[in-house]
């Protein structure tokens, strides 16, 4: 893939513990795309999150080699390829939504008139115009994890690396956020890596679903979607869905196999 920002290849990552090495990922492959939408799905433990910690340089492989938009992860991180969102929304209590999804923008020295003018936009993006002066305390969950999201598109970064965003939130909540999430993937066209534990949520979500294993975190399949661009939720009643979805089943079945 000639245009892929994520690219590992025999990536691996042991980490050294008082009860000996634990071995999170072995042997990765894996090329990314430019303006795809690719989920992560796998058992706990398998090294789903470990992975897209590694793209965001919070964890350093320790064998292969991984690369951002051509860059080390620690170079695209400086150079603010990515926004990150993460399985708790992560807000400041003490600051209204506005000025949680201003604080990245404060950090990089954004002047006040392209602050204003970003998290007025953002908010728009993920629906909670009119939001800005409230705290996190007075938005439930669903519209606080949007507001997360808000702020990791608030410095316009052309990856979103998301860590199982919607996995506490109720099916109905959930839903809704699947089908915002893909609405906002079509008008910013993001590259987005997206962990989850939900098969239903990577078939509906993805372009491309990889399956892991246990751990040692190894990809046990990748499943390119056939499913069209434009997705409403009873797609998910329809034969093609279901059969992506028995596929993704089959890997995780076929990746316990591995277990030693």
């Amino acid at each position: 893939m000639s245009d892929a920002v994520i690219k590992a290849e025999a990536l691996s990552l042991t980490f050294q513990t008082n009860d000996g090495p634990v071995h999170a990922l072995k042997d990765i492959n894996l090329e990314i795309g430019k303006g795809e939408f690719v989920s992560f799905i796998g058992p706990s433990g398998c090294g789903k999150t470990t992975f897209l910690r590694c793209v965001a340089a919070l964890e350093t492989p320790t064998a292969g080699s991984l690369t951002v938009n051509g860059l080390s992860p620690d170079d695209a991180r400086r150079a603010r390829a990515y926004g990150y969102v993460f399985q708790a929304a992560g807000l400041y209590p003490w600051r209204t939504i506005g000025g949680n999804i201003r604080l990245p923008l404060e950090i990089m020295g954004y002047s006040r008139a392209e602050q204003a003018a970003r998290v007025k936009q953002v908010l728009d993006l993920v629906d909670l115009a009119g939001f800005e002066k409230k705290f996190p305390w007075q938005l439930s969950g669903g519209m606080q994890q949007r507001a997360s999201i808000a702020r990791a598109l608030a410095f316009d970064a052309d990856i979103l690396l998301m860590d199982e965003p919607f996995g506490a939130l109720d099916e109905i909540v959930r839903d809704h956020l699947n089908e915002q999430l893909l609405a906002l993937w079509a008008k910013t066209e993001k590259t987005i890596g997206f962990v989850t534990h939900s098969i239903p949520e990577a078939v509906y979500l993805s372009t491309r679903i990889v399956v892991m294993s246990p751990r040692p975190g190894r990809i046990a399949d990748i499943i390119t979607s056939t499913l069209p661009r434009e997705r409403p939720l009873d797609i998910r009643d329809t034969p093609e869905f279901l059969a992506i979805a028995h596929r993704v089943r089959e890997g995780l079945r076929a990746g316990h196999a591995y277990d030693d």
